[in-house]
């Protein structure tokens, strides 16, 4: 995914609840893991694929959420959906990666990448082999839910 991840954070949100902190939360998680680009190019020089940075490996979060978890619950009653949705949004962020990316589902037990398609590096640009793959459709079906979504609960009712 190149383009989804803001508006699958934004759908996570609304499929938990209508209430707007729970969906920012839940827009944040959605695109959390891609801050990962900052580090990539100002810093790495893009020497390693950001994907393989440990915030693109969901054992990681899984230990993150097992721990924050409970002492949100504990100390923070009101912040768990927020948290909840956050962290939900991150797996989904990751699984929607794992459509066209590679992303480590195994580790720490197996260091193997897992992807569901592979898309050719035919064109001269990394962006236009996925603009203009399939792929990309279920990308713009994505944001024509959330902006659907949004349409719908902004218009005024009749």
């Amino acid at each position: 995914m190149i383009t989804a991840h803001l508006p699958a954070g934004y759908l996570t949100g609304r499929s938990i609840t209508a209430s707007r902190p729970v969906i920012l939360a839940a827009t944040l998680g959605g695109v959390f893991p891609d801050l990962d680009m900052i580090w990539f190019y100002l810093v790495d020089d893009r020497a390693f694929h950001h994907h393989h940075y440990w915030v693109h490996i969901p054992f990681f979060w899984a230990v993150v959420a097992a721990l924050t978890l409970p002492l949100i619950a504990a100390l923070r009653k009101g912040w768990l959906l927020c948290a909840l949705a956050f962290f939900a949004a991150i797996f989904v962020h990751l699984c929607l990666d794992t459509i066209a990316e590679d992303i480590k589902w195994l580790w720490p037990w197996q260091n193997t990448f897992f992807r569901l398609i592979e898309i050719p590096a035919i064109r001269p640009h990394w962006v236009l082999n996925f603009i203009l793959h399939p792929v990309f459709l279920l990308e713009m079906l994505i944001w024509a839910t959330a902006f659907y979504l949004l349409w719908r609960q902004r218009a005024p009712a009749t």
